[in-house]
């Protein structure tokens, strides 16, 4: 059974708060299952996008509650990375956006090996 995303979101922002990482929910969505994006801005114009994981990448010899995965491999500038939020938002208004600060660029995800 998979924690609602406004639980997971939670523990998500106390993890980054921990590590001294700022976090704030940008854009709440679905209390029960809304897809779940992660900005991390590196505080110098540029960011990177951590998106969820398609389902095939799932399976029972990796038992985590979210896998995500980098938009891209190097950061991108933040006006790119908003424009796909927005077309996130567009296609699934149900999805949450959560941004957090960290010039290090530490995202504390669990992301998957594909």
């Amino acid at each position: 059974m998979r924690l609602k995303s406004a639980i997971w979101v939670a523990a998500y922002l106390r993890r980054c708060q921990t590590a001294g990482v700022f976090g704030a929910v940008r854009r709440r969505g679905a209390e029960e299952a809304g897809a779940v994006f992660v900005k991390v801005a590196l505080l110098d114009g540029n960011a990177m996008l951590y998106v969820p994981a398609p389902q095939t990448v799932y399976d029972d010899s990796r038992p985590v509650e979210r896998l995500f995965m980098p938009m891209s491999k190097e950061p991108l500038p933040e006006p790119s990375v908003e424009e796909r939020l927005q077309k996130e938002v567009r296609f699934d208004p149900d999805a949450w956006i959560v941004e957090t600060e960290d010039r290090a660029g530490r995202h504390f995800l669990d992301l998957s090996r594909d």
